[in-house]
């Protein structure tokens, strides 16, 4: 797996990627930042962690509204059908990396 150094409001991230996958992951964190600035600009939310949220709830919403877009899933299913959260957040908290935890 490789690694790509991004910058998402100002704050480096050290982000792992699949051979390949590398355009898809820019072109992704380009869409977070842009997200993320846009809401920071408008001056209503200072707190990172508040500001990530919203993005990431603004994003969610567009891909949802899109009917041919099928995200890969972030979290895997467990036998009972229910989602690992703790997975999820790991995966988060590893993302945030030096930023702390989101939760």
């Amino acid at each position: 797996m490789k690694q790509l150094e991004v910058t998402i409001l100002g704050q480096s991230y050290l982000l792992g990627c699949p051979e390949g996958g590398e355009l898809a992951l820019l072109e992704a964190v380009g869409n977070v930042d842009r997200e993320m600035s846009a809401i920071r600009d408008a001056g209503k939310v200072k707190a990172r962690e508040r500001i990530a949220v919203l993005a990431a709830l603004n994003l969610a919403y567009a891909l949802a509204g899109r009917p041919s877009a099928t995200p890969a899933p972030l979290a895997s299913s467990r036998i009972d059908g229910a989602v690992d959260l703790d997975g999820l957040l790991a995966r988060l908290d590893q993302a945030l990396g030096a930023d702390g935890r989101l939760l």
